[in-house]
């Protein structure tokens, strides 16, 4: 559904009738996908000006133009990048299309954001990430196909863990904050019939997210507003996905109850 919103061609028609459904309610969710992505992309150039120079993407996707490699590695083109998803169709293009330059070097990982103590214990990463150096984790879109009943604040709080300072996290995540009662109910009814059900979350408690990480200028805001594209010409209406980027400071990995105020 994703790579409908985008524009992309590899869909099924069951995803192109859900997507519609959801039109009918929200029908600039192509612009909303587009700064989801921007968003991304703005962070990684940021990691990288930061001097971060090894990153995981949690949730790939489906390739698109702009991928996490892409933007590292045009800062510094010695960047790794690992990335991560649990489709199969998701893996198979990646392997294709996600290729690095001979300087830097990706790697592909089968597994579930739900099992970080599998995805740090791959081989495929030990081998690209150097856990003596910071890494750039990326979280985009994702946390809000885990239910309460997951922790998503339990989770972000044990891949924090892992981390080594100086890392940075990036967070996109979706809010019913100030949102139209009907579109979350479209939406929510809709994903009930996907693969993963879609979880809006307040303000309050995406921030909480952020526990144990000192949050990066402007803070969180929605998505086309962090560092913001002077010749973006977002709506106000687009604002769906709030949006921050954590430092995690130099005092160590703390694997404390992450987000339990805003649970």
């Amino acid at each position: 559904m994703y790579d409908y919103y985008l524009g992309g061609k590899d869909n099924y028609a069951s995803d192109r009738r859900a997507a519609e459904e959801i039109y009918s309610q929200i029908p600039d969710l192509p612009e909303i996908a587009r700064d989801n992505r921007a968003f991304l992309q703005r962070a990684v150039r940021a990691f990288a000006e930061a001097g971060i120079r090894q990153f995981i993407d949690l949730g790939t996707g489906l390739p698109t133009q702009g991928n996490v490699h892409e933007i590292a590695q045009q800062v510094d083109p010695t960047s790794r990048v690992v990335y991560v998803d649990n489709d199969p169709t998701v893996l198979t293009h990646a392997r294709a299309l996600l290729v690095s330059n001979p300087q830097g070097a990706t790697a592909y990982i089968d597994a579930d954001l739900r099992n970080p103590d599998v995805i740090f214990r791959h081989p495929d990463l030990r081998k690209l990430v150097d856990f003596d150096q910071p890494v750039g984790l990326l979280m985009i879109a994702v946390l809000h196909f885990i239910t309460d009943e997951e922790d998503p604040w339990g989770l972000v709080s044990r891949y924090r863990s892992y981390l080594p300072a100086g890392s940075h996290i990036a967070i996109a995540h979706a809010t019913s904050e100030d949102r139209p009662a009907e579109a979350v109910q479209k939406m929510t009814d809709v994903y009930k019939k996907a693969s993963a059900p879609f979880n809006f979350r307040s303000r309050k408690q995406i921030l909480a997210l952020f526990d144990g990480l000192s949050l990066l200028d402007p803070g969180l805001v929605f998505c086309p507003d962090w560092r913001r594209d002077p010749n973006s010409r977002t709506s106000p209406s687009a604002g769906w996905n709030l949006a921050g980027v954590g430092a995690l400071a130099a005092a160590g990995n703390r694997t404390g109850d992450a987000g339990g105020a805003g649970r």
